[in-house]
């Protein structure tokens, strides 16, 4: 049996398909890129410095120990062969081409990417905000902006320094927005030349509301919220270029800057195209509510990367949202059905009510729409926090993540940037002779 990605779906499947087949009824193999699922809800605390990198992360193969874990990627998947093609680091080395990996159940969850636009410049100055990598590399790099505004006497490269604008209003940029912004001016206090209200942060949202998902009136009083706290806010304005890190707004605004965060959407993974195996027009894979794939038989999927029909949306056959509260839920049905496919019993179809959403606007500040109810501030803060804690996988880091936040509210923040994350050897080809900054990209 091959599952096709490490992340919500992929591990949880996987989880719960080491606990309820034997040995003897199949062999598990998971196929990611990365030896850890990334729990990608904590990456804007991570990137606050409130929780630490290595627990938003759960390792696959400690977690998966009844499984094979193959750190790898998928290039390709024949169905009718009942073959995928898997590149590793090991071929790479060898210089080999992908290794052919024969199976007779497919579980296709790859997830998502960040999905971009063809402005002008921004392939060259954008950051992107979907794994803990960049989390931490874009913590890192606020932090050096700061250190760049203190120190230079060009009142251009500091205003372009302490100028940060994040493009997109859905959950990803409106987080990682409030928890860097809050980690920025609790920072100032550490400079001597830069004062809080110095920070320009602006947000550009396409559409005219943010946080879609927690419902028109928690969206407008996180609008004000966050005006409230001096972030600029842009709705109905797009980005058009950013080119010589000036980011130009379809408003004719100009804002200079060294800092262009990336979160406007995601699409699906490309190893999807490169299938036999029916795609919707929007590149996902047509499924049936039971999470098999449309007209395919031994082909399952659900997550991002499947169109699975929503049986409680009062609108017929509209998917089910991608998000992580669907893809948890639908882990556990899959892997249900997989195992009632093997023993020759019957499917169940996946039916989930959405329950509402929770978002976090920095330290003690959230908004939240949850069985029709609505929270915001502290509560609702609070509430996200209680909730993902909830969903975290594995004891072990959800009392990692407990331990942290409980130090966190008797020390001071920590507010440090290790920029030489990004180049562990920088230091030594400098020794070496080679002439290259420490710090040299």
């Amino acid at each position: 049996m091959l599952i096709v990605g490490g992340g919500y779906v992929g591990m949880y499947t996987a989880l719960h398909l080491q606990r309820k087949l034997r040995r003897d009824e199949a062999e598990i193999l998971v196929v990611d890129p990365e030896p850890y699922m990334t729990y990608q809800p904590f990456l804007p605390e991570a990137a606050a410095g409130s929780i630490s990198p290595r627990h938003v992360v759960v390792p696959l193969r400690r977690t998966l120990d009844k499984c094979q874990v193959v750190t790898g990627e998928v290039l390709f998947i024949d169905h009718a062969k009942r073959t995928a093609g898997v590149k590793t680091l090991a071929t790479e080395e060898e210089g080999t081409g992908p290794i052919d990996v024969h199976y007779d159940e497919l579980i296709l969850a790859p997830g998502s990417i960040s999905r971009t636009l063809p402005v002008p410049g921004l392939a060259d100055y954008g950051i992107g905000f979907k794994t803990v990598e960049e989390a931490i590399g874009l913590r890192n790099h606020v932090l050096e902006q700061m250190d760049i505004a203190s120190s230079t006497r060009d009142p251009e490269v500091r205003d372009a320094a302490l100028t940060f604008v994040f493009v997109g209003g859905g959950y990803a940029g409106v987080e990682a927005l409030g928890e860097l912004e809050d980690m920025a001016r609790y920072a100032t206090r550490y400079y001597h030349n830069i004062r809080s209200d110095d920070l320009k942060f602006i947000l550009v949202e396409a559409t005219g509301r943010i946080l879609p998902e927690v419902g028109e009136e928690m969206g407008q009083y996180a609008v004000r919220e966050l005006r409230g706290r001096n972030i600029d806010v842009r709705l109905d304005t797009r980005l058009d270029s950013c080119e010589n890190r000036v980011a130009v707004l379809s408003d004719g605004s100009r804002f200079p800057t060294r800092t262009l965060v990336w979160t406007a959407g995601v699409k699906p993974h490309p190893v999807l195209a490169a299938t036999d195996l029916p795609l919707n027009e929007h590149g996902r894979l047509e499924c049936t509510a039971a999470l098999q794939i449309q007209g395919v038989e031994h082909a399952w999927a659900a997550g991002d990367a499947a169109a699975v029909p929503d049986l409680t949306a009062e609108e017929s056959g509209k998917p089910c949202a991608p998000n992580a509260q669907h893809a948890v839920r639908q882990a556990k049905v899959l892997a249900q059905n997989v195992v009632s496919s093997l023993r020759g019993n019957g499917l169940q179809d996946y039916r989930h009510q959405y329950v509402g959403s929770v978002a976090s606007l920095g330290l003690h500040k959230g908004v939240a729409h949850v069985y029709g109810k609505k929270l915001k501030g502290y509560p609702a803060w609070f509430m996200h926090r209680a909730y993902h804690l909830s969903r975290v996988p594995t004891f072990n880091r959800k009392m990692r993540v407990l331990a942290e936040w409980a130090l966190a509210g008797l020390f001071k923040r920590e507010i440090v940037s290790l920029g030489s994350l990004e180049n562990p050897r920088a230091e030594f080809e400098l020794a070496a002779g080679t002439g290259r900054h420490p710090e040299a990209s």
